[in-house]
């Protein structure tokens, strides 16, 4: 398992039940323990945003990727993310060479929607003693 420091940490909305699901999704393919997880609104997740909004105009409130010192969002994270998966879900990496506006329009309706569609929760997933160490 890779240092904590050169780990790529994904930042998600932990009231959204969609984006709860995608993190246990990755969890399950990822047995090489890549990634790390915080929600945005925990304390690591605000630290990522107000880094973001030094360098960005947009800032997502869904999914933010930091890997190798870079953020990555929209759907550029969520195909790095898998690119990192165990199976056959890094063949969904080669949807990078779609148009940015294409993969992010899709992106951004699902994200519009998600908790009209998907639900929300009233409060952040809390992690099993297992998973604890791959939670900031």
């Amino acid at each position: 398992m890779p240092d904590n420091k050169d780990r790529p940490v994904i930042f998600f909305d932990g009231m959204c039940n969609l984006c709860n699901s995608s993190v246990q999704f990755i969890i399950r393919h990822d047995k090489k323990k890549t990634f790390l997880f915080a929600s945005l609104q925990s304390e690591h997740g605000q630290t990522a945003l107000t880094g973001m909004k030094a360098t960005d105009t947009v800032i997502p409130d869904s999914i933010i990727l930091l890997e190798e010192g870079k953020y990555y969002t929209r759907s550029a994270a969520a195909l790095r993310i898998a690119r990192h998966l165990d199976g056959l879900w890094p063949v969904l990496y080669a949807g990078i060479i779609l148009p940015r506006f294409i993969r992010d329009g899709i992106y951004n309706r699902i994200s519009a929607n998600r908790y009209k569609w998907f639900g929300k929760r009233t409060e952040c997933m809390i992690p099993t003693p297992e998973l604890k160490e791959r939670f900031l």
